[in-house]
C-alpha cells in the first residue's frame, strides 16, 4: 500500500473500533458504568472519559483546570497525572452525559479525519503531556488505532461483552506491539547476546515472531522460523495483547515455556512495553 492508503487504513480501522466503543456503552445502566476495567483504578466510566479525553485533545480543545484528590494510588507519576486530569473531571458525569459526548466527539474527529490535508510523514503533535512530541501524522493515527482498540478490549472484558479480536484495529495493534518486542527482550529482559527468543502466538490472530539479540546486546524482530531458540513461549493472542499492555502479570497468563525457564520469567515480567 502507499503510504496515502496506509494513512486511511489507520482512520477506518480508528473509526471502527471507536464506534465500537459507542455501542458498548450506549445501552448501560449507571452501574455498569461503575464496573472497575484491568487498567488500574479505573472504571468502565474512566476508560471512555481518557478515549474522549485524548480526541478532544487532538481536536485543539483546552484541557480541564482541575485539581487532583491526593488520595489516588495510581496516579505514580506525571504522566498518570496527566491522564488522570480529564478523567477525574468526568466522574461527576451520568451515563447519559458520557454516551452524548463520546458520540459528539466521534462525529468531530470522523470529520477532521475526512478533511484532513496532512501527508503521511508531516510532523504534528502528539499531545501526551511529558512525552508529548512531534510525530509523523500517520505514526499519530497509527497510535490512536492502538489505544482506542485497546481500551475497547479493557471495556469488553469488563462488561463481559467479548469481540473485536481480529478486526482491522487489532491487526494494527498486533503489529505495533510486536515492533516493541525487541525492547522487552534484549533491553528490559536483558536477554544475552546471541539468544532467541521465540513468541508462539496462537488464537484470532495467530503469528510467530522471533527476537534476535545481536553480539552487541541489541535485539530485533522478525518472522524467520528459528530452530532450537534460547526460550519459546506460547500464548493467545488476547493473554498476548494483555500482558504487553501491562493488564495482567506474568502469572495471570497462561503461557507454554520451552527453553531457558529463568530467561522466560524475565521476559515475562517485563513484557509490558507500553506506557
Amino acid at each position: 500500500m502507499t503510504d496515502t492508503q496506509i494513512v486511511q487504513a489507520y482512520a477506518d480501522a480508528w473509526t471502527q473500533s471507536i464506534e465500537a466503543v459507542s455501542e458498548l456503552v450506549a445501552p448501560l445502566t449507571e452501574g455498569e458504568w461503575n464496573r472497575p476495567t484491568e487498567c488500574p483504578g479505573w472504571s468502565v466510566r474512566d476508560v471512555v472519559s481518557h478515549v474522549i479525553a485524548m480526541e478532544t485533545e487532538l481536536l485543539g480543545d483546552p484541557r480541564p483546570i482541575h485539581t487532583l484528590p491526593s488520595d489516588l494510588r495510581h496516579v505514580v507519576d506525571e504522566f498518570t497525572r496527566y491522564c488522570e486530569v480529564p478523567v477525574d473531571k468526568r466522574r461527576c458525569h451520568t451515563g447519559p452525559e458520557m454516551t452524548a459526548e463520546l458520540e459528539y466527539t466521534v462525529i468531530r474527529r470522523t470529520r477532521v479525519l475526512r478533511g484532513d490535508r496532512y501527508q503521511p510523514l508531516d510532523e504534528v503533535r502528539w499531545p501526551m503531556g511529558p512525552y508529548s512530541r512531534d510525530i509523523p501524522y500517520h505514526q499519530l493515527l497509527r497510535t490512536r488505532v492502538f489505544d482506542v482498540w485497546t481500551h475497547e478490549q479493557d471495556l469488553r472484558r469488563a462488561l463481559r461483552a467479548p469481540g473485536g479480536l481480529d478486526s482491522a484495529a487489532a491487526v494494527i495493534t498486533r503489529d505495533y506491539l510486536v515492533e516493541m518486542l525487541p525492547k522487552a527482550v534484549a533491553k528490559l529482559a536483558g536477554a544475552p547476546a546471541g539468544s532467541t527468543a521465540v513468541f508462539d502466538v496462537g488464537g484470532p490472530l495467530e503469528f510467530m515472531r522471533t527476537v534476535r539479540v545481536d553480539a552487541d546486546g541489541r535485539g530485533s524482530v522478525d518472522a524467520r522460523v528459528t530452530l532450537a531458540p534460547s526460550v519459546s513461549l506460547s500464548l493467545d493472542w488476547e493473554a498476548f495483547a494483555r500482558l504487553t499492555c501491562g493488564r495482567i502479570p506474568a502469572a495471570g497468563a497462561e503461557v507454554k515455556v520451552e527453553g531457558d525457564q529463568e530467561l522466560a520469567g524475565r521476559i515475562l515480567d517485563n513484557l509490558a512495553v507500553t506506557p
